[in-house]
């Protein structure tokens, strides 16, 4: 899970940017994690129940986030899409755009590992552009940088993979293995394609990646095996050969299988290249048997092609090479369907770029230009829902207007008023969620559309009146608001919700003004 907690000696608790309970949901990750699924969701189940009582809904989205991860590792495809459109939902209602990127990466890998290809490269597509925003969070934007690269490599679209690791190498580091990981992988399977040129260039920049990691930390076994694959390939196989051997049995022993086959792969190649056939096939036999504990999707073919190679060179009748005609020809079946999916993923992009671009100029022409709230047009488009019936209760509507508007202006200057203006639309902005909707409505009048009963709105009311009362425009000058609200009763028109709240407003600026009436 993504983020630090911040200490300071002065302050009594740590400072998190998630919520309280946000050391119950990494529990749940590091249990997920670390294969203890089944204790994970059994935990997760445990703390939403105490996090939904308390009202903690930042630690909700993480916990979530858990469930979904832990029935990913134990292979339930269809329960952890369910988490993961439930997290999908949660982050859009919170307005947060790096967790919707994030899950939306997950889920496109989710989809990808179902074989469903189109929604998957739909939905890494719009995490695509969600991830071209600009964002001050680093931390949450690389990992969800981090989820896009994965749901990539699930798909096998290694362009895409790679340029989004070397990326995250330059701007964060420590990135470098799974870069070279991705560049072997890639290097493996244009070389079963016959792209022997291409495959070597991949290989040998994997191979300068892992060397500058080695050098640090030359017990690391799991470089060892990549650096072996790499080179046994690229034909320099006497090294290969002794480095594979090297970390082999360490790997297996540590229940390491993923790279216990590139080793196992690295000492098949090695040992073929100098003509011991029956010790090569050997060992792609042993890679075979652990792809019983579970592989990246690209795993299998390449070692199906490895052994093919090894059975031709072992067997060169008519027979064994209609044998590596089949495999062969599978595999270029599997490298044109690879480049089907990074067509999809760009004509996707497309398709989500242009509709961004709509939403965007739509926003414009809803949005008010001197405070950024939407404005009247918006307002207007709110209502005709309310007459449709389409408006969700409880909803309820606030008038706020700001008192003595036009002596400030007169006094000091419409520039003064515009800053008035705008301060009074920050403190709308910072006391609406991510479903209510604050609404310039015409000169220094506002309304705001407040998901929420009238016990909600007149807290709401209250806490924007205060803090209006609280600002700082001009020294000596005191901004206040007067409040109006009413809620929207079954079969209220927008106008009638609208003439009583209206008629609230008068009603508090004729009690004295810097007040709220409901």
């Amino acid at each position: 899970m993504d983020g630090e907690i911040e200490t300071d000696a002065r302050l009594p608790v740590p400072v998190t940017a998630f919520g309280p309970l946000h050391l119950l949901a990494r529990r749940v990750h590091r249990l997920s994690h670390t294969g203890h699924c089944h204790e994970a969701l059994a935990a997760a189940d445990a703390y939403l129940a105490i996090a939904n009582a308390v009202g903690d809904d930042r630690t909700v989205p993480f916990l979530v986030q858990g469930q979904m991860y832990a029935n990913l590792h134990m292979g339930r495809l269809s329960e952890a899409v369910g988490h993961g459109e439930r997290l999908l939902r949660l982050h859009r209602a919170a307005g947060s755009a790096l967790g919707e990127a994030k899950t939306l990466c997950d889920l496109a890998q989710l989809e990808v590992l179902r074989g469903r290809y189109f929604l998957g490269m739909r939905y890494l597509a719009r995490a695509a552009v969600l991830l071209d925003l600009p964002f001050t969070d680093h931390e949450r934007r690389v990992s969800a940088l981090c989820s896009f690269a994965e749901a990539a490599t699930a798909a096998e679209m290694y362009e895409t993979a790679a340029s989004t690791y070397e990326q995250l190498s330059i701007v964060h580091g420590g990135f470098g293995l799974v870069h070279a990981a991705t560049l072997l992988h890639w290097g493996l399977r244009l070389s079963h394609v016959g792209r022997h040129d291409e495959a070597a260039t991949r290989l040998r920049r994997c191979a300068e990646i892992i060397r500058r990691h080695v050098e640090q930390r030359p017990d690391d076994v799991v470089a060892t095996a990549m650096l072996a694959l790499a080179l046994a390939k690229l034909g320099d196989v006497v090294p290969a050969e002794k480095l594979a051997r090297e970390a082999v049995m360490p790997l297996r022993e540590a229940e390491n299988y993923r790279y216990a086959r590139m080793a196992h792969l690295a000492l098949g190649v090695s040992l073929r290249s100098q003509g011991a056939l029956a010790a090569a096939r050997t060992e792609f036999v042993a890679a075979r048997e652990l792809c019983a504990f579970g592989t990246r999707p690209d795993e299998q073919p390449i070692i199906q092609f490895e052994m093919a190679l090894t059975a031709l060179a072992t067997d060169d009748s008519q027979a064994g090479r209609d044998m590596f005609e089949a495999v062969e020809g599978q595999t270029r079946e599997l490298w044109r369907l690879r480049q089907q999916r990074l067509a999809m993923l760009r004509q996707a992009r497309q398709r989500e770029e242009s509709e961004a671009a709509r939403a965007r100029a739509e926003r414009e022409v809803l949005r008010d230009p001197l405070t950024g709230l939407d404005n009247r047009r918006r307002f207007d488009l709110l209502m005709e829902r309310i007459d449709a019936g389409l408006t969700t209760r409880p909803l309820v509507l606030l008038i706020v207007d700001v008192d003595h508007f036009k002596a400030i202006n007169d006094a000091y200057s419409h520039a003064t008023g515009d800053r008035a203006l705008r301060e009074v639309a920050r403190i709308l902005r910072a006391h609406c969620r991510a479903d209510d909707v604050p609404v310039r409505y015409a000169g220094d009048e506002f309304t705001v559309f407040l998901q929420g009963d009238l016990t909600v709105g007149r807290e709401v009311a209250e806490r924007i009146r205060a803090a209006v009362a609280r600002t700082d425009i001009l020294p000596g000058v005191r901004l206040t608001v007067s409040v109006g609200l009413a809620a929207l009763g079954e079969g209220m028109s927008g106008e009638t919700l609208f003439r009583e709240a209206d008629d609230r407003l008068y009603a508090a600026k004729w009690s004295g003004r810097n007040k709220i009436a409901a």
